[in-house]
C-alpha cells in the first residue's frame, strides 16, 4: 500500500529546503534524540494538502484507510478519539436527535455534550466490572428507543475499558428498525477489523465509530480514525471535525497514520493472529493462579481481587519487574497488548506473573457494586460551564456535580455534570481513590 504523506515528507526533507515558513524550529531540533523528528515536522505548504479540506496526499491516504476498513469514509484525527466523538455528536445535533447513551462513557463524550449543548438519556448496563465494564442488551436499547419521544441516536463504548465487547450486531439491528444511528466509541478496538470475519463496529452495523489508532496499533499518540458507513455522514464529517480540531495538525501524526495503513495491509492480520494465539496460550498456562476477565484478546485483564491480590499491589509488583500496566484498581489490572507485542515480551510477563502469584492471599469477598441513578438537577452545560468549587468527596453530599472530575485512565464518570451527588456516589468515589470533586457554587 502506498504512503503518500510519508513519501511527501521524505521528498521535501531530501531537498534540504530553506524553510521560510512555520514552524519556528526550521527543521532543526535543539539537540537530543528527538532531533530527526523536527526535520519531518511541517505545516500546510504547497503539496502537503490540508487536513480538513483534503484533496491531495491526505485524501489519498484516508482513501487507503477507508479501503482497509471497508467504510463509506474514514478520516484522520490528530487529536485522538476525542475529536472524532465531538464530530459524531455534531452530526447528530445537526439532525436534532436525542442522544441515548450507555453510561460507561469516556469523559470526552461528556465534554462534547457540554460544548454542543446536548442532553443525554442514560442507559445503565448490568455492571460486572465496577464502573468500567458491563453488559447492555438489544432489548434494553429497543426499550429506550421505544420510549424516546423524538428521533434519537444510540451511543455506546465497545470494547469497554476492561475489554468487554457489546453485541454490536444485535444492537445495530434494533437501531435500524428504529431509524436510529448507532455511534460506537471503538477507541480500544482499532485492530478488530483485522479478524476474519471482521469484528469491527462498522462491519457489524454501526453507522459511525472512532478508533484510537495509537492505543493498540503502531501509531503515534493522538492518532485516530473517524469511520462512517453512511455516505451522508462522509460528506459532512470533515466540516464537523473542523469545528473542534486545530488548524495546525501534526504532520508527524498524519505520516504515522499513513504508515499504519501500510502496516495493517501488509502485516496486521498475521501479527494479530500470532499475538492472539500466544495470549491464548498464556491465559491457559496461568489459569491455575490468575483469573482473567473475558473480552477481546488484546486486553489482558486480570481479575486481581478474585485471584487473591489487591490490584494495586499487583501493579506495584509488576512495576518492580519493570512491567508497566495500563490501569489498576482494587479489583482489576489491565495490561494492553498490541499487534507489535513480541513473544519474548509475553514470556517475560508470564514469568513475572508466576513469581508474583506466590504473594497472593485468600481471595477477598467480591465487593458489591451498583451505580445509583442520580437526580438530574440542571443541564450538563449549565453545571460544567458555571462557577464551581472543589471539595473533598466526603463534604460533597447533596451538592451538584460541576465539571466531571475523574482521572484518565479510566475517565469514566461516577456523577455527571448537573447531577446531585449522593452518599452512594461518594462511596464509589472513595472506592476508586478519587479524593475531590468539583461542585456548582
Amino acid at each position: 500500500m502506498n504512503t503518500p504523506i510519508y513519501d511527501f515528507l521524505i521528498r521535501y526533507t531530501e531537498q534540504n529546503p530553506l524553510r521560510m515558513h512555520m514552524p519556528g524550529h526550521k527543521g532543526r531540533g535543539p539537540g537530543g534524540v528527538l532531533d530527526p523528528a523536527y526535520a519531518l515536522d511541517i505545516t500546510e505548504i504547497p503539496g502537503a494538502d490540508s487536513l480538513f479540506d483534503a484533496a491531495g496526499i491526505i485524501a489519498k491516504s484516508e482513501a487507503n484507510a477507508a479501503a482497509l476498513y471497508h467504510t463509506a469514509g474514514t478520516f484522520y484525527s490528530t487529536a485522538g478519539s476525542t475529536l472524532c466523538i465531538q464530530a459524531m455528536l455534531t452530526l447528530m445535533g445537526q439532525e436534532n436527535r436525542r442522544v441515548l447513551a450507555v453510561r460507561n462513557v469516556h469523559r470526552a463524550f461528556l465534554t462534547a455534550c457540554v460544548l454542543l449543548g446536548l442532553e443525554v438519556e442514560w442507559i445503565f448496563p448490568s455492571y460486572t466490572g465496577g464502573i468500567l465494564s458491563g453488559t447492555v442488551t438489544p432489548a434494553q436499547i429497543a426499550a429506550a428507543l421505544d420510549a424516546s419521544p423524538a428521533p434519537a441516536c444510540v451511543y455506546m463504548t465497545s470494547p469497554d475499558y476492561l475489554g468487554h465487547c457489546a453485541d454490536i450486531a444485535g444492537i445495530a439491528a434494533v437501531c435500524r428498525q428504529h431509524d436510529a444511528p448507532l455511534l460506537v466509541d471503538n477507541a480500544h478496538g482499532a485492530h478488530l477489523g483485522l479478524f476474519t470475519p471482521s469484528r469491527h463496529p462498522i462491519a457489524l452495523g454501526a453507522d459511525l465509530c472512532c478508533d484510537s489508532a495509537h492505543k493498540l496499533l503502531p501509531a503515534l499518540t493522538g492518532c485516530a480514525y473517524l469511520h462512517t458507513a453512511r455516505p451522508r455522514y462522509a460528506q459532512r464529517a470533515k466540516a464537523a471535525m473542523s469545528l473542534f480540531g486545530s488548524t495546525s495538525p501534526s504532520y508527524l501524526q498524519l505520516a504515522s497514520l499513513d504508515l499504519c495503513n501500510a502496516y495493517l495491509a501488509e502485516h496486521g492480520a498475521a501479527d494479530l493472529a500470532r499475538v492472539t494465539a500466544s495470549l491464548s496460550m498464556l491465559r491457559q498456562e496461568l489459569a491455575d493462579c490468575w483469573t482473567f476477565y473475558p473480552g477481546e484478546p488484546l486486553h489482558l485483564t486480570l481479575c486481581a481481587a478474585a485471584s487473591g491480590m489487591d490490584g494495586r499491589e499487583l501493579d506495584k509488583r509488576l512495576r518492580e519487574e519493570r512491567i508497566f500496566c495500563e490501569y489498576a484498581d482494587r479489583d482489576f489490572v489491565v495490561l494492553l497488548c498490541s499487534c507489535c507485542t513480541t513473544e519474548e515480551e509475553l514470556c517475560r510477563l508470564r514469568d513475572a506473573l508466576r513469581r508474583i502469584a506466590s504473594y497472593r492471599g485468600k481471595a477477598p469477598q467480591p465487593e458489591p457494586f451498583s451505580l445509583p441513578v442520580p437526580e438530574q438537577v440542571c443541564s450538563m452545560r449549565q453545571a460544567a460551564l458555571g462557577d464551581y468549587e472543589t471539595l473533598n468527596v466526603e463534604d460533597a453530599e447533596g451538592r451538584i456535580c460541576a465539571g466531571v472530575h475523574v482521572p484518565c485512565p479510566p475517565a469514566i464518570p461516577i456523577a455527571v455534570s448537573g447531577e446531585r451527588i449522593s452518599r452512594e456516589c461518594i462511596n464509589i468515589f472513595r472506592r476508586y481513590g478519587i479524593p475531590t470533586v468539583n461542585v456548582v457554587k
